[in-house]
């Protein structure tokens, strides 16, 4: 009876603890990273630099998790570097840059500018400033799906579409800009859409791009070298 009365505090006791201390799912792994983990994109790229001047191209571009240290915050951070192709084959070197977790959100260090594609856990509705942790003035970022995200062709049945911009005046400049992450892979979609019109007299209203980009990459394959 001792024994019965000992076991059965013990299961109360450790089902309190379970209670009070739950395990958070935080779901990180919308961005897993680890060194030799790697994503190859489909890129589809705009480049206008003026009226009647613009380069069109399509290309490859992988990323590939290349090392990592420990920063000044005692922050593990993974360098990331960014590779080119025409064929998938031949890759070239263009840049590097970071990611690393902070406070719950998901940091990428590029071009000497840090911003917050994605906080944890990612959920619907959920907004945030994705220029808190730079100089720049505030950018809103939000969930607006989370669960089944259609991407490339591709039915993720958990991921995450971020809108970080969607805005249009018609007159002077158009930013549309969203990313997709799904659980388990990462980063399957990026899409990069900013332009200025011509507001001369002659053009204005006519929506007549005069200088911007637009990239868009798709995921093409990813994994583990």
């Amino acid at each position: 009876m001792r024994h019965r009365f000992l076991l059965i505090f013990l299961s109360v006791f450790l089902l309190a603890c379970e209670t009070e201390n739950p395990i958070v799912d935080m779901g990180k792994d919308y961005q897993p990273l680890q060194v030799g983990r790697f994503w190859i994109y489909e890129v589809d790229e705009v480049i206008v630099f003026g009226e009647n001047d613009q380069e069109e191209r399509s290309y490859f571009i992988r990323d590939v998790v290349d090392y990592t240290y420990i920063n000044a915050q005692n922050e593990l951070v993974y360098v990331l570097r960014r590779e080119e192709s025409s064929n998938r084959t031949n890759w070239v070197t263009t840049t590097n840059y970071a990611q690393f977790v902070r406070r719950n959100a998901l940091i990428r260090l590029i071009e000497n500018r840090n911003i917050i594609p994605l906080v944890f856990p990612p959920r619907e509705e959920v907004t945030w400033d994705g220029n808190v942790f730079n100089s720049l003035d505030r950018d809103d970022f939000t969930i607006v799906r989370a669960g089944v995200v259609e991407s490339g062709g591709v039915m993720y049945p958990r991921a995450v579409l971020v809108v970080q911009e969607e805005d249009d005046d018609l007159i002077t400049f158009r930013d549309n800009r969203y990313e997709v992450f799904a659980r388990g892979i990462g980063m399957v979609e990026h899409y990069y859409e900013v332009f200025t019109y011509c507001s001369r007299n002659d053009c204005l209203g006519q929506q007549l791009i005069n200088r911007g980009r637009k990239t868009h990459m798709r995921l093409f394959d990813y994994g583990n070298l």
